[in-house]
């Protein structure tokens, strides 16, 4: 039987790398761990570090083409972080400008949880524990 241990990591692949690299490292704060650029691909590759383990790439290509999210398509659906406290990181990230869905309540749970979008309208939550 296949043993699967954890998710290793999350790539994302974005349009505008310095606009990405700011959200996801200033706006989330997220830690770099290392950041490469790699010629003949034309291409950064930026791990990041979520809660002390190395867990998003972030890569620019040129012109990668548009994904849909809206309406919800196939694939994909969004990436949750985990927050201690959502009405802190609410209030974090919307004082860089960042537009955030009203806050809501797992039915099954009944934890509270939020979406925003990262700069190439990514969805992603942030869900309080």
């Amino acid at each position: 039987m296949l043993k699967l241990n954890r998710v290793h990591h999350i790539a994302i692949i974005c349009s505008d790398y310095q606009k990405s690299k700011q959200f996801y490292v200033e706006v989330l704060g997220l830690k770099i761990v290392r950041e490469v650029y790699r010629e003949q691909r034309q291409s950064y590759k930026l791990d990041l570090e979520v809660g002390n383990l190395y867990q998003i790439e972030l890569f620019s290509f040129p012109d990668p083409p548009p994904r849909p999210s809206r309406p919800e398509a196939s694939g994909l659906r969004h990436l949750a972080f985990e927050v201690d406290n959502l009405n802190e990181a609410v209030a974090h990230i919307t004082s860089f400008g960042v537009e955030v869905e009203p806050i809501r309540v797992d039915e099954f749970t009944g934890k509270r949880f939020t979406f925003f979008s990262d700069p190439d309208g990514l969805p992603l939550e942030l869900y309080e524990v």
